[in-house]
């Protein structure tokens, strides 16, 4: 998970870096190399996602000269992308974004452990 964006783009791999330092903790080499069962917690995912996220919008601003305070009206997120979008727009820095999602994730954690409960997705509803 961004492991091949991080060696191709040094924007990219600032962002990984930023973030492991937020976090006291090598995330990127976690993204990079696994083990998934470990990435996948939510206390990791979410941290995760946001960095990858963030990681795309800085290789676009550094190598496609994107300006997101000239060029979007504003940007959006849902659940998790909200932070994502707040950090791109500037509102907080990408390590406390990563800071607040490892809180955020540590929560939900907590609140339903591991292997237990579910989501699921209803489609083709009539109202």
């Amino acid at each position: 998970m961004g492991k091949e964006m991080a060696a191709a783009f040094p924007a990219a791999h600032a962002v990984f870096d930023e973030v492991d330092e937020a976090l006291h903790q090598k995330l990127s080499a976690l993204m990079f190399e696994g083990p998934e069962a470990e990435l996948t917690l939510t206390a990791n995912a979410q941290p995760a996602l946001m960095a990858a996220s963030l990681a795309v919008v800085r290789v676009l601003e550094a190598e496609a000269g994107l300006d997101l305070a000239k060029q979007a009206a504003f940007v959006a997120g849902h659940s998790l992308g909200e932070y994502s979008a707040l950090a791109a727009a500037g509102s907080f820095s990408i390590a406390d974004a990563a800071r607040l999602l490892r809180r955020r994730g540590e929560a939900m954690q907590q609140a339903v452990p591991s292997g237990q409960g579910a989501m699921a997705a209803l489609l083709g509803l009539d109202y």
